[in-house]
């Protein structure tokens, strides 16, 4: 009977780290279902991020092309425009940048 009695609660026991483990198990695959969809949407975010890039730098290409294409052609230079505007940077750098203006 004693030992009986020690089976029991051993069995108690080991049903309640059974549960215990279970719930850890679905909080588990909760957090790692949230965590794939996180990657995921960066993954994507990444890529828009790159074709954006990939773009920005075939469009700097093609106007210094024309920049230099321009310079090539026109033998008459044109003076520069009288306010030269002032843009900070994106990068979050302090320093202003000086920007050409272009007239066409």
């Amino acid at each position: 009977v004693e030992k009986n009695l020690k089976l029991e609660e051993k069995i108690t026991m080991l049903q309640q780290q059974n549960e215990e483990l279970r719930a850890r198990i679905e909080q588990n695959t909760v957090l790692t279902r949230q965590l794939s969809e996180e990657n995921a949407n960066l993954q994507e975010y990444v890529e828009k991020e790159v074709e954006e890039k990939k773009k920005l730098s075939r469009t700097n290409e093609e106007l210094l092309w024309k920049l230099q294409e321009g310079d090539a052609v026109s033998p008459v230079k044109l003076p520069p425009a009288p306010s030269t505007p002032f843009y900070r940077c994106s990068s979050g750098n302090s320093s202003p940048a000086k920007v050409r203006t272009l007239r066409r």
